[in-house]
């Protein structure tokens, strides 16, 4: 290996420079227009998919208490309880944002990611398992476009899994049937602390 590559890869890897938080109020340095507009314009329908995770995500991230204040789209896990508890969350639903003939039938994703990046290192290592403590299982109940609404909470339901428990069914997904055979019955959001407890008390 030549000396210029060689001392490429073994270079450290430059930290991102610290952000400040928006509010929303923020505007853009032409057009007039703010991040709210944005955010608007990019998340405004919390049924599409990857928003109604993001939606999940935080709604267990409230529920644990995770003391994060935003996600971290690279992160290991989706949400870190304050206990160091490492957490996965899988959203599934009946009605999505498009015209549907009916309902769609609930599955759950089960595989994680194959890699993780670690910001030591500046690149993405193999972590198949153990990268995670709990799985959540999230799902918007509601069966009915009319009565559909993302603010409602109680239109979730969770269940929740040791990782372990997760790792042995190897299947890539699974029916809402799997999710209750092996979790027993969901739980509300209200109720969705003490079940993260009780799964991490399980591992």
């Amino acid at each position: 290996m030549s000396g210029v590559a060689r001392s490429v890869r073994e270079a450290r890897p430059v930290p991102a420079s610290e952000l400040t938080l928006l509010d929303g109020h923020e505007t853009f340095s032409v057009g007039g227009f703010t991040v709210l507009d944005f955010w608007r314009w990019a998340l405004r329908d919390l049924r599409m998919n990857n928003t109604r995770g993001y939606l999940a995500e935080f709604l267990v991230a409230r529920a644990v208490g995770a003391r994060s204040s935003q996600r971290v789209e690279w992160g290991a896990h989706d949400v870190l309880a304050p206990d160091g508890t490492r957490i996965e969350v899988k959203t599934s639903a009946y009605l999505q944002s498009w015209a549907q003939r009916a309902p769609s039938i609930p599955r759950f994703s089960l595989t994680g990611a194959k890699a993780v990046w670690d910001p030591a290192v500046g690149a993405y290592v193999k972590d198949p398992t153990g990268r995670v403590d709990i799985w959540v299982f999230a799902l918007h109940t509601c069966t009915e476009h009319a009565r559909y609404d993302p603010l409602d909470v109680g239109q979730w339901c969770f269940w929740t899994l040791p990782a372990k428990t997760v790792e042995i069914c190897r299947q890539k997904t699974a029916a809402v049937s799997t999710i209750r055979r092996l979790a027993g019955e969901p739980c509300p959001w209200e109720g969705l602390s003490d079940a993260v407890a009780r799964a991490a008390r399980r591992l």
